[in-house]
């Protein structure tokens, strides 16, 4: 007959290989947290904040319970001494509590590190924020990627003022972009244990190229994409690299119009994606320059998230998602050319099995022996200089506990040695745009925040003034540029 301790022994559940490799990659430097911002028209209250996350939030098991590591391995466990009360907390701001006050709060709360022997998830709520509200949500990245996590808060809002008269949210943002990513899908498991595999021998590669040449010629597709991925030389000295601190900075930028994006893309012959990388990296490149670094020449990469999950399962938790390498021209003076190099880049990954090589590196990284975690961590993280996300949103107005949202943004950890991560989120007709930094390497984001609109502008006005005939070429645009000046 079972004992009253072993009745009353908290539920365990094994944690995923990915999710695993998440846990273990938190460092003081880089906190694991996906921290997003919501800004609601009207002031929401404590307590119907409490409310409705455990109504709606607390729906979904994994939330409390809090991540085990052990020997033996990571495993979910339930919480025996859960209070909602510590996950969900007011917050105030000082003086008049404005934009700037409310960056500050966030970075604070993006440089701490979760509460461990919890449940890795916090929101904080600013009772008065202007004329409403707003809520900073903390998430650690093994609950769930940012897709599947952007969504799950999205899950506490209604498409109407009235909950009770709202419909079902689950299918009234989903787009279908990633379709052709989410068919693949069933190659997934197979070059997951590839990767594994290849993992120990990624490190040989690296250190030796008569293996690699081998592998290149003879062991197929997945073991050029792995042999790509690590033969990339690191990312060039720049102000946007070095040695990490413990504090974060973020900021946002006053969003854009998300038709005069889609204009831009229709004029040049690319994707929304590739319009807005490519600002951000003329941001980035403006930045630099203010700072008096020279930029000539210089492309930076950043890793990509690409989501692995078929479209109808990403409300599920986990990690499901893969990495790419995107060149970021910061070096290219021309706007339309560095958007061109942008896109060009994009249609190779997308064609690539990267992703899937990498979801698979970071299951065997889940289970490898902790040297060689952080060997292989900071091979890769040495090839990129910023964690990059566009995530498409709702495009109709959202409601939480009855109060508008506004706007909103979110932020993914940086892993490894990276220090800087550029988010996109698209939402209701408007693009919203934000930056986290490490605060040693950008002490001031907003000086690149400011400059995201001004390098979209360039495109919009070079669209606008090109041939509608024809997709802009950066010939025209220099000559155009030219009788602007």
């Amino acid at each position: 007959m079972a004992t009253e301790n072993t009745r009353r022994r908290p539920r365990r559940e094994p944690m995923s290989r990915v999710d695993t490799a998440w846990l273990r990659m938190e460092k003081p430097s880089n906190p694991m947290m996906i921290t997003g911002v919501l800004m609601l028209d009207e002031p929401l209250a404590l307590d119907d904040l409490r409310r409705l996350v455990a109504e709606r939030f607390l729906a979904y098991a994994r939330f409390r319970q809090k991540p085990v590591d052990a020997a033996t391995g990571c495993c979910w466990q339930d919480d025996a001494r859960f209070e909602i009360d510590w996950h969900v907390q007011g917050a105030t701001l000082p003086g008049r509590g404005g934009k700037g006050a409310l960056e500050r709060f966030a970075s604070r709360l993006a440089s701490s590190a979760l509460e461990k022997g919890r449940p890795l998830w916090q929101f904080h709520l600013v009772e008065r924020y202007g004329a409403g509200s707003a809520l900073v949500a903390r998430i650690h990245h093994c609950y769930a990627d940012g897709m599947a996590l952007v969504q799950v808060l999205l899950s506490l809002t209604d498409t109407v003022r009235d909950p009770a008269a709202g419909k079902d949210l689950s299918r009234a943002w989903l787009r279908r972009d990633g379709e052709e990513v989410a068919r693949r899908v069933g190659a997934i498991q197979r070059y997951r244990r590839l990767g594994g595999r290849a993992l120990g021998k990624g490190i040989e590669m690296y250190r030796d190229p008569g293996l690699a040449a081998m592998l290149a010629r003879e062991g197929g597709e997945i073991a050029r994409e792995l042999l790509t991925a690590l033969s990339l030389p690191d990312d060039p000295p720049s102000l946007l690299r070095g040695r990490l601190g413990n504090s974060k900075r973020v900021a946002w930028a006053e969003p854009l119009d998300l038709d005069e994006v889609k204009a831009v893309g229709r004029a040049c012959g690319c994707t929304v994606n590739d319009v807005l990388m490519a600002a951000a990296a003329g941001a980035l490149r403006g930045y630099i320059h203010g700072r008096g670094e020279s930029t000539e020449g210089m492309t930076l990469r950043a890793t990509v998230p690409v989501n692995l999950r078929p479209l109808e399962h990403a409300r599920k938790l986990g990690n499901h998602f893969g990495l790419v390498f995107l060149d970021l021209p910061v070096g290219e003076p021309n706007p339309v050319r560095r958007l061109a190099r942008v896109s060009e880049c994009m249609s190779k990954l997308k064609n690539s099995k990267q992703a899937i090589v990498a979801y698979g590196l970071l299951a065997a990284l889940g289970m490898a022996p902790q040297p060689l975690q952080e060997a292989a961590l900071a091979l890769l993280s040495r090839k990129a200089t910023a964690v990059a996300t566009n995530v498409p949103g709702p495009q109709q107005p959202l409601y939480l506990a009855g109060c508008a949202v506004r706007e909103m943004m979110f932020w993914v950890p940086q892993t490894g040695s990276i220090g800087i991560g550029v988010s996109i989120l698209s939402y209701n007709g408007r693009v919203h745009f934000g930056l986290i930094a490490d605060a040693r390497l950008v002490p001031d984001p907003d000086a690149v925040i400011r400059r995201f609109r001004p390098e979209f502008e360039k495109l919009l006005y070079l669209a606008l003034m090109g041939d509608w005939d024809a997709a802009l070429a950066p010939e025209a645009a220099e000559a155009l540029l030219d009788d602007r000046r």
